[in-house]
């Protein structure tokens, strides 16, 4: 049983989508052993609690250097004997401690095809916005691995989505979660915990299901 640490700060639809994935079978080898959150009052929060999941908020505010905020992650995953973490709509930096503590095993949701639309300040509605200010025809997500630089990690699946003459930032952020974020991010977990990637320098190779 792979056993998933979640980070969350909103209301954690990408949350649910791993959970709905686990219940009906697709991630039949996953486990959410804890949700973190960044701050207190988020709906995610409420998700895992209410699937009895240990849920709890690690803020870095609350600490005085990123050493020390890494620290306290790094001894909560390894509580609940964390193997992947998933950064599912979180929004805090991660420092050079918890990132080399869990290199190749941390993946991040991007709403765009990176690299467009991303790194410092492109979270939330903005990927959406800035695609239809530049008038790109196809968007969509990316899940990837993540290093220090924010998008800048190996890519693990892209999907595309088509950009429609009457999209508003707002109708095109729903269609890119509803049919892309909720599709490749439990896919990419799925492919983890069957040990079928392999990161080769800047790229990911995915193997072969092995046959039963």
């Amino acid at each position: 049983m792979l056993n998933i640490g979640v980070m969350v700060s909103g209301s954690g639809t990408n949350l649910q989508a791993i959970l709905n994935r686990i219940d009906d079978g697709m991630l039949k080898h996953c486990c959410v052993a804890t949700v973190v959150g960044s701050k207190e009052g988020i709906y995610a929060l409420e998700r895992a609690e209410k699937k009895g999941i240990p849920a709890t908020v690690i803020s870095r505010k609350s600490f005085q250097s990123m050493g020390e905020y890494d620290k306290a992650l790094i001894a909560h995953m390894k509580k609940y004997d964390v193997k992947l973490v998933v950064l599912a709509g979180f929004l805090s930096l991660l420092g050079d401690g918890f990132v080399k503590t869990y290199e190749n095993a941390i993946i991040n949701i991007h709403p765009s095809l990176i690299p467009s639309f991303c790194g410092k300040g492109y979270y939330g509605i903005v990927p959406h916005q800035k695609a239809l200010e530049y008038g790109v025809k196809i968007t969509g997500a990316t899940v990837q691995f993540v290093e220090l630089e924010y998008d800048s990690g190996p890519i693990i699946l892209q999907k595309p989505i088509a950009v429609l003459p009457d999209d508003t930032p707002e109708t095109l952020q729903k269609r890119v979660m509803e049919q892309a974020e909720w599709t490749i991010l439990p896919e990419a977990i799925r492919l983890f915990s069957e040990g079928r990637l392999k990161v080769d320098g800047r790229k990911v190779i995915i193997s072969e299901a092995k046959e039963m």
